[in-house]
């Protein structure tokens, strides 16, 4: 079995099994849209802002760690490996066109969490043989909030991957993403996966705060 860091269990353990990733809106900030996820009690936020300037990400990113340490929740950057050591936030997310998980490893070391983005068991497999904590697996459906969408996995997908994951004991938390609401979430966490990432359902609502509030009691939080 491939040895990991005590960051994949104390995300499971310590952390909600919801993680919310940053977007903006007509209405809402990336800042904004952070504040509220954590202000209903979501313990667990990536900032992705793909596009972004350097000067505008890091800015973003202090301000998204100082929220994040205030609340208890851990605080994850999409793809922005170097961003993540510099400020030492809790880790990174990593895209298939991102670094390559085992690099980041080698770069960030054991004390940073590492998740990258599968849409295949054979994803999976390669990931937790390279050093990942968590999976990042989807999409579920169809979203706009992200472009180059592999293909959707349903409910059926994940049951899949689930059953391939315990047949060949590969322990990772597994957090499902794309097009997820909350009508979705019983049924998801019924097919064996460790948790959800949303983002537009929680800001399209009327209250985003109690939104995410609700979400988290849907998944058990």
């Amino acid at each position: 079995m491939v040895s990991i860091s005590l960051s994949s269990k104390r995300l499971v353990e310590d952390r909600s099994v919801l993680q919310f990733i940053s977007h903006y809106t007509e209405k809402y900030s990336y800042l904004d849209s952070i504040s509220m996820a954590l202000e209903g009690g979501c313990k667990w936020v990536q900032l992705r802002m793909k596009g972004a300037d350097h000067e505008t990400l890091y800015a973003t990113a202090i301000e998204t760690q100082k929220m994040c340490k205030k609340a208890g929740a851990t605080f994850i950057i999409d793809d922005n490996v170097e961003l993540v050591k510099e400020i030492h936030a809790d880790g990174v997310h990593l895209g298939k066109k991102d670094m390559p998980i085992n690099e980041a490893r080698r770069f960030l070391g054991r004390e940073f969490i590492i998740g990258g983005t599968a849409n295949t068991f054979e994803d999976i497999r390669s990931h937790y043989s390279n050093g990942a904590d968590y999976i990042g697996c989807g999409p579920f459906r169809f979203t706009t909030t992200k472009e180059g969408l592999s293909p959707i996995l349903g409910l059926e997908g994940y049951e899949r991957i689930v059953s391939q994951m315990k047949e060949e004991g590969i322990d990772l938390p597994i957090v499902a993403i794309g097009g997820i609401t909350a009508e979705d979430i019983p049924a998801l966490m019924a097919t064996g996966i460790t948790g959800v990432a949303l983002s537009g359902t929680v800001l399209r609502a009327e209250n985003p705060i109690a939104e995410m509030q609700r979400l988290l009691a849907l998944i058990g939080e």
